[in-house]
């Protein structure tokens, strides 16, 4: 079951990349009746390329907008891989005047808190940032998979992810079920703080 922190917006961006992710949350939003504009960033790699035909073929199929975001600078050397492309991400994000709704879920949440506790500084994902918001970090990916399966939609599967070299990848394949292990239950504790946090949360 997919659920929801806060009032889902009225009018809002979804920041879609084509995965099982972002089609589920954008269609969930599309069939509740909002108005959804898709917002896409290549990164400039194949992957992103094919991803980005699939895009724009969702779009047309459902009758939503789209617009297109692309890498504005070089990568500087204190930058990673994926802190560069991240940052990149936000500033296409950043400048949309409405909402912009990530598919961000309680899985990257357990992630996130894991990544940052090896770096001394234990905390989940935030519920907002600035104009983006993360609603539905209390729903687990499977929900998010299953949606998309029960209602017949296609994404598409990015090969990067399985690549554990990303320190990203790395938490999600090789930490995580050795954490799960130590304490099964850690999504239900990381859900529990969001939870506590919903009631002063606002649209």
């Amino acid at each position: 079951m997919i659920r929801f922190l806060g009032k889902l917006p009225r009018k809002c961006v979804v920041a879609f990349s084509g995965g099982v992710d972002s089609v589920a949350v954008a269609d969930f939003l599309i069939r509740g009746k909002r108005e959804v504009h898709l917002a896409f960033f290549n990164h400039g790699t194949q992957t992103s390329r094919d991803a980005e035909g699939f895009v724009r073929n969702f779009a047309k199929r459902r009758e939503v907008s789209i617009s297109v975001g692309h890498i504005s600078r070089e990568k500087a050397k204190e930058e990673s891989q994926e802190e560069f492309w991240r940052n990149e991400r936000y500033r296409f994000l950043d400048a949309y005047d409405f909402p912009v709704v990530t598919a961000h879920h309680l899985d990257d949440a357990a992630e996130t808190w894991i990544f940052n506790s090896f770096h001394g500084n234990p905390r989940v994902i935030p519920y907002r940032r600035g104009n983006v918001i993360r609603p539905f970090l209390i729903t687990r990916k499977d929900a998010l998979k299953d949606w998309c399966i029960q209602r017949n939609l296609d994404w598409m599967e990015d090969e990067s992810n399985s690549d554990t070299s990303y320190m990203r990848n790395y938490i999600r394949h090789e930490v995580v079920p050795r954490a799960l292990e130590v304490n099964p239950g850690i999504h239900t504790v990381i859900m529990k703080k969001y939870l506590q946090e919903a009631s002063g949360l606002t649209s």
